[in-house]
């Protein structure tokens, strides 16, 4: 069931997004190589719990504060000391806060240190591929609008277009309906309807679209072991423009 949300839900989905975005701002320039995945997940949970929130992951029992996927590893890395930053890397970072019962869901990717072009590259078109998919989320069109649009742009550039997650609805709980893939595909396609709050999420591999889940029970890795790329932001819709929670840029 796809949950229409008041304005004072979406109210108090946009503080605990405008706080994600906070936290963000300060802490991406903290990030850097030699850190390992563990330190920089401490980071995160400080700031979480020093504003009055709560890891969001927490609720579904993950091993941590944030998914930190490094290169090839495409979404729900698990923190760890022995996982180490290093020049070059590409780093996804997948956050979301709970605030007094309001979630945020925001995952930026960071190029450490020089990159390869081919790395870079994908960094760009994900962004692309965000951008597009929330431009295609508004009041009228159906969820495969969004879908068609970043897989439009990222299939012109040869990449791989993750099939087996994708977004969805949020901000009540980490994961509502409906499902917002990144693909075209088959089943429910519901139209886009004002109150609805989803975590728009592409996920773009230099590869195969395929991916495997490691022995940790999280961690989502590319078949062929080529660099992943995840960007997402949590969006509000509204009769008549479809406003960016977890924008970084956010007006104060």
């Amino acid at each position: 069931m796809i949950r229409i949300k008041t304005e004072e839900e979406i109210a108090g989905i946009r503080k605990a997004c405008h706080l994600t975005a906070d936290m963000f701002n300060e802490l991406i320039p903290k990030i850097h190589a030699g850190m390992s995945t563990y330190e920089v997940d401490k980071l995160f949970e400080k700031y979480i719990t020093s504003h009055g929130g709560t890891p969001a992951w927490w609720l579904e029992d993950f091993p941590g504060s944030v998914c930190i996927s490094i290169n090839e590893e495409v979404i729900h890395g698990v923190p760890s000391k022995k996982r180490i930053i290093k020049q070059g890397d590409l780093v996804s970072l997948d956050v979301g806060i709970n605030l007094d019962g309001y979630i945020s869901d925001t995952t930026h990717s960071l190029l450490i240190g020089k990159v390869s072009p081919e790395v870079a590259a994908l960094k760009k078109v994900t962004e692309e591929c965000l951008k597009a998919g929330i431009e295609a989320c508004k009041v009228g069109n159906r969820i495969s609008d969004i879908a068609n649009a970043v897989y439009s742009i990222a299939d012109a550039h040869r990449y791989g277009v993750v099939y087996d997650y994708c977004g969805h609805g949020v901000g009540l709980d980490v994961h509502e309906d409906p499902s917002v893939p990144n693909c075209p595909f088959r089943g429910a396609n519901p139209r886009i309807k004002p109150g609805m709050v989803l975590a728009i999420e592409p996920m773009i591999n230099i590869g195969v679209p395929d991916v495997d889940l490691l022995d940790d029970g999280w961690t989502v890795v590319t078949c062929d072991g080529e660099v992943s790329c995840h960007e997402e932001h949590t969006v509000a819709v509204y009769e008549d423009h479809t406003e960016v929670l977890t924008d970084l840029n956010y007006k104060k």
